[in-house]
């Protein structure tokens, strides 16, 4: 996509709605950038968030213009993109990567009349908005599959970086594991990346050299797929797209980040001038997350099972953090028929008991 140059409007810049939020010219395009921490072709995060910037696009027309920026860094490089879009005249703009974070409340505070958003974050300011998915419905999905389809009993995972969002993808995923396979173990490889297909392939070789039938994966590109469907007995789980080109196996079904209500949403606000700086974390419920197809090569009995407990989430008569729960160390967490809290998912820093893995420090 072309750069656009700077808009220098001073009616577009200077009203301040209520909210506190710029008033925009009426015959000016809302400029909207996006910055990815992958490729848009990576086929798993930023696809997704890509595909919900196209969404944008195609409901707003000429009213927004947009850019993207891809393969940003996390760190000093996050800085200088969102310094970039903000200087060109980006009134709104997302950055879709965890480690974003600080350089967004660095960036907003040079720039307060421009409205930022950050994917998964947590930290907000009077023009910082935060929004997030509950991964680990999905995770919960894919360990009942994974715990009925495992013949070795041995699950692994592939770990992008130890912080709460994927720690809650691996606990919810050995819990719901362990539910209907008592005798199932679970291994946790660290990649210590968002997107590398080589340390990705990697780390789905290294499991399945240890046993593993059964790969889920928290980290963004389609190598652990091509490495089991190599293996030709282990059976792995869409991250973040479909992933569909791995379907019917290994690829058995996915969890699906669907950003774009989400993003034509917050584009509204931002165009009405009703903007403000929320924090969102949306699930089954709401759309933002979504099951893949379950196929073919899951059994019909499994797949009810599955089926079942995705509408069970979604009606909201079942919560994945449910006691009783212990922590690893054996100590008490919850108690029968209690429930996790947002706080304590938000900041969580262990593992359930039964799980061997250590936490990296």
């Amino acid at each position: 996509m072309k750069r656009r140059t700077f808009l220098a409007s001073s009616a577009a810049m200077a009203g301040i709605a209520a909210t506190g939020a710029p008033a925009f010219a009426q015959d000016d395009p809302l400029k909207i950038g996006f910055i990815y921490v992958g490729p848009v072709g990576d086929m798993g995060w930023s696809y997704q968030h890509d595909q919900g910037r196209q969404a944008i696009e195609a409901e707003y027309g000429d009213k927004i213009q947009t850019k993207f920026i891809e393969s940003v860094p996390e760190g000093p490089d996050a800085e200088r993109a969102l310094t970039s879009l903000a200087l060109e005249g980006h009134e709104l703009i997302f950055a879709t990567s965890f480690g974003y974070m600080d350089s967004v409340i660095n960036v907003a505070a040079k720039f307060p009349n421009v409205k930022f958003e950050h994917c998964t974050g947590y930290k907000r300011a009077e023009n910082v908005g935060t929004y997030d998915a509950r991964f680990y419905q999905g995770r919960a999905i894919q360990g009942t599959i994974a715990g009925r389809m495992t013949k070795s009993n041995k699950i692994g995972y592939i770990g992008s970086f130890p912080i709460p969002e994927v720690i809650q993808g691996i606990n919810a995923a050995y819990i719901h594991a362990k539910k209907v396979n008592p005798d199932v173990q679970i291994s946790v490889v660290w990649a210590y990346t968002w997107f590398d297909p080589a340390k990705e392939a990697d780390a789905a070789a290294a499991l399945i050299a240890d046993g593993v039938d059964v790969i889920l994966q928290h980290t963004d590109s389609t190598a652990p797929q091509a490495k089991a469907q190599e293996a030709g007995n282990v059976i792995t789980f869409g991250q973040a797209s479909d992933m569909s080109n791995f379907a019917p196996k290994p690829r058995v079904s996915s969890t699906i980040d669907n950003w774009a209500p989400y993003y034509k949403g917050r584009v509204a606000a931002a165009l009405e001038g009703s903007w403000k700086a929320d924090a969102t974390w949306g699930g089954i419920d709401s759309g933002m997350v979504k099951i893949g197809e379950i196929t073919d090569a899951v059994p019909a009995e499994v797949k009810q099972e599955a089926e079942a407990l995705i509408e069970a989430i979604r009606s909201g008569s079942y919560h994945p953090f449910t006691g009783p729960l212990k922590k690893q160390d054996g100590s008490d967490w919850l108690a029968e028929g209690e429930v996790a809290d947002d706080a304590t998912l938000a900041g969580l820093n262990f593992y359930v008991e039964g799980i061997s893995a250590e936490i990296p420090g």
